[in-house]
């Protein structure tokens, strides 16, 4: 009965959060459980496109390292915030989301061959942090029972909390830049003077993902609306 109501529970969390969250345990199951090795995982440019390992570019954002703290500290995060932005600013909007998700990906991994960085899933987990922080920017956080602050110190929080995890800063300041330039150009750029979206959602992504009466702005036409 338990299991039943775990099961339903997780089929209540929103699509793209329920998907990549699933995604990030099974590839650490199969890991643990040595189905797959790291080596099969990790973003490797020579193999992508000498080799054609394309999943790479995918599965370099799957894997948060062995079971232990660290993993677990990592979902928890990325279930939480991801979930957090799906049912807040992007409710109704799963194709603006996925390609938010896609945007920080291509920039995440563009920065991260720079840096020599193999495993990129807790930059992504720093960007959809940073990116609800800044959304959310009068929310009080209490980190741990430790600390209490308002959102938009959480990115950093996490980073020095990484730091004590032995994990890369490198890693996290990736996330948080690439969220900052998404949060610029969605959020900021469009509201100056002069100003417009420079980040515009393929169509073929919104006839894909999208239903249009879960958009909170849908309007329906008037042979829609219903007959008194």
């Amino acid at each position: 009965m338990a299991g039943q109501g775990l099961a339903a529970g997780f089929l209540q969390v929103p699509t793209v959060t329920r998907a990549y969250t699933a995604a990030c345990v099974l590839t650490t199951a199969a890991v643990q459980l040595e189905l797959l090795s790291p080596f099969q995982l990790y973003f490797n440019p020579h193999l992508v496109f000498r080799k054609f390992q394309v999943w790479r570019l995918i599965t370099t954002f799957l894997f948060f390292g062995p079971l232990g703290f660290g993993f677990f500290f990592n979902m928890l995060f990325v279930f939480r915030y991801c979930r957090m932005l799906e049912e807040g600013s992007f409710r109704g909007r799963k194709a603006d989301f996925v390609f938010m998700f896609i945007f920080g990906g291509v920039l995440m991994t563009l920065l991260g061959f720079l840096g020599s960085l193999f495993f990129l899933g807790q930059a992504l987990m720093a960007m959809l942090v940073y990116v609800w922080s800044r959304r959310s920017p009068h929310v009080r956080v209490n980190f741990f029972g430790l600390l209490n602050f308002q959102a938009p110190f959480l990115p950093w929080a996490l980073m020095g909390f990484s730091m004590l995890l032995g994990n890369s800063v490198l890693t996290d300041l990736i996330g948080i830049v690439v969220g900052h330039i998404y949060y610029f150009l969605e959020d900021v750029f469009p509201n100056q003077p002069g100003g417009k979206r420079l980040l515009l959602t393929p169509n073929f992504l919104k006839l894909l993902l999208d239903d249009p009466q879960e958009d909170p702005n849908y309007l329906p036409l008037p042979e829609e609306q219903p007959e008194l």
